[in-house]
């Protein structure tokens, strides 16, 4: 079975600058997600999705092949995940007949993520073919039923009552309340056919698998690179 991961890596990072090759613990933050990659059971070819030559050639020393470059209209600040996937599978049929039969998406400014849940969310997949896609999640961080939405200056409940029939949910302790979940940006395992017919990056029908939430951290900051970098440390013993 071939298994294509995908790791898009524009240069015009802003809230970072130069983020995906900005050293950490060592070693410019792609390496990290590279080399777990590498570790995978399943994965057959790790792509870099990229626009800058710099991070083009840092990728290619670290394991990554960078076939193609990028266009610059697929590497805005609002360019959203689903051209830049649909570009790669795209290029890589017409320039080499390459299908593969599942996609990952790997996001390098998640260095934390490991090849055994990499490997987890492959075999869930493999298992589920007649599902779409397959998404990492973890404990959210503030359960949605606790957030809300102003009307002028009047605060009212984001998710309404009637929803889950639970009354002042933001009132309860998190304990009494449905569990919720959230990615974080950490795994993302799709069929091509979600990506280039039904063009979405989660399709009609996704499945999830909990990852360890302490190894999910996305990084679009100075403080979460920083709260990266300490987690990798202390996981290197530094």
């Amino acid at each position: 079975m071939e298994i294509l991961a995908i790791m898009p890596g524009r240069g015009g990072s802003k809230g970072v600058p130069r983020k995906n090759i900005k050293d950490m613990c060592g070693k410019p933050l792609l390496a990290w997600t590279i080399e777990e990659a590498k570790k995978s059971k399943y994965i057959t070819r790790i792509i870099l999705s990229t626009d800058d030559s710099e991070i083009a050639s840092v990728g290619k020393e670290w394991g990554a092949e960078v076939p193609f470059m990028r266009p610059a209209e697929l590497a805005e600040d609002s360019t959203p995940d689903l051209p830049v996937f649909e570009h790669a599978l795209n290029w890589l049929k017409e320039n080499e007949n390459y299908v593969p039969d599942l996609v990952l998406h790997l996001r390098i400014n998640s260095p934390l993520r490991t090849a055994e849940d990499i490997d987890r969310g492959i075999e869930l997949m493999k298992e589920n073919m007649d599902a779409d896609a397959v998404r990492a999640v973890t404990k959210a961080p503030l359960h949605p039923l606790k957030s809300y939405r102003l009307e002028g200056d009047r605060l009212m409940p984001f998710v309404p009552e009637e929803v889950y029939g639970i009354k002042e949910p933001y009132n309860l302790p998190w304990q009494a309340l449905p569990k919720a979940y959230t990615t974080g940006g950490y795994l993302t395992v799709l069929k091509p056919s979600t990506i280039l017919e039904k063009h979405s990056m989660s399709g009609d029908t996704f499945l999830g698998f909990v990852v360890d939430e302490k190894n999910v951290v996305d990084i679009d900051t100075p403080e979460q690179f920083e709260l990266a970098r300490l987690r990798l440390a202390a996981r290197l013993g530094e």
